[in-house]
C-alpha cells in the first residue's frame, strides 16, 4: 500500500508542470472536445514514456547525454515568444488545434516521465501499475488545468494571453535552470 502511495506522490509531482502548462493553453478557449483529446493524449504519453525509459534504462544514459529539462525549457520559451509576437500582429494564435500540435504538447510534458522511468526500479517492480497511475493522474491534471485556463480566459479576456506568456516564460526558465 505504501508503494502505491509513493507512486501517487510521484505521479502528482510529474503532473504539476503539465497542470501549469495546461492552464496557460486553456486560456486560448479550447473546445471541450480538444480538452478531452489533449487530456487523453497526455495520459497515454505519461503511460508509455516511463515504460520506454525503464526499458532503455542505463544503456541509453551511457551512450547518449539526454537532458530533458533543457529541451522542455527551450520548447516552452519558443511557445511563449510565438504567443508574444502574435499579440502584436493582431492575429489569434490557436495552439493545440491539430493532431500534430497535440502530440508535440503531450510528448513535451511527458519527457520528465521518461526520466522517471529510467530510475523506476528504485521505486517499484510494478512498472505497468506505476505507468497506469502516472497516466490517470496526468490526464486528470491536464483536464483540470485546461478547464481552469478556459474559465480564466472568460474572466480576464485578452489579459489571459499575457498571463499565459508569463507562465510559459517562468516554466521555460525553470526547466532551463534545472538542466544546467
Amino acid at each position: 500500500m505504501s508503494n502505491i502511495f509513493t507512486l501517487i506522490i510521484v505521479a502528482v509531482s510529474l503532473s504539476m508542470d503539465t497542470f501549469s502548462l495546461s492552464i496557460a493553453y486553456g486560456m486560448f478557449d479550447l473546445k471541450s472536445k480538444v480538452i478531452k483529446i489533449v487530456s487523453i493524449c497526455v495520459g497515454m504519453f505519461h503511460f508509455f514514456m516511463p515504460i520506454i525509459g525503464n526499458c532503455l534504462g542505463s544503456y541509453f544514459l551511457d551512450k547518449i547525454y539526454f537532458n530533458a529539462n533543457i529541451i522542455i525549457g527551450i520548447v516552452f520559451l519558443c511557445l511563449s515568444i510565438q504567443i508574444f509576437v502574435s499579440l502584436f500582429k493582431k492575429e489569434q494564435i490557436e495552439p493545440l488545434n491539430n493532431l500534430l500540435s497535440i502530440l508535440v504538447f503531450s510528448f513535451t510534458v511527458s519527457l520528465d516521465s521518461f526520466s522517471v522511468g529510467l530510475g523506476l526500479k528504485a521505486i517499484t517492480e510494478s512498472y505497468f501499475l506505476a505507468a497506469f497511475i502516472f497516466m490517470i493522474i496526468s490526464a486528470i491534471f491536464t483536464y483540470i488545468g485546461l478547464k481552469m485556463g478556459k474559465k480564466l480566459n472568460k474572466l480576464i479576456k485578452k489579459k489571459a494571453q499575457v498571463l499565459g506568456i508569463i507562465l510559459l516564460l517562468l516554466l521555460s526558465i525553470t526547466y532551463i535552470l534545472k538542466g544546467c
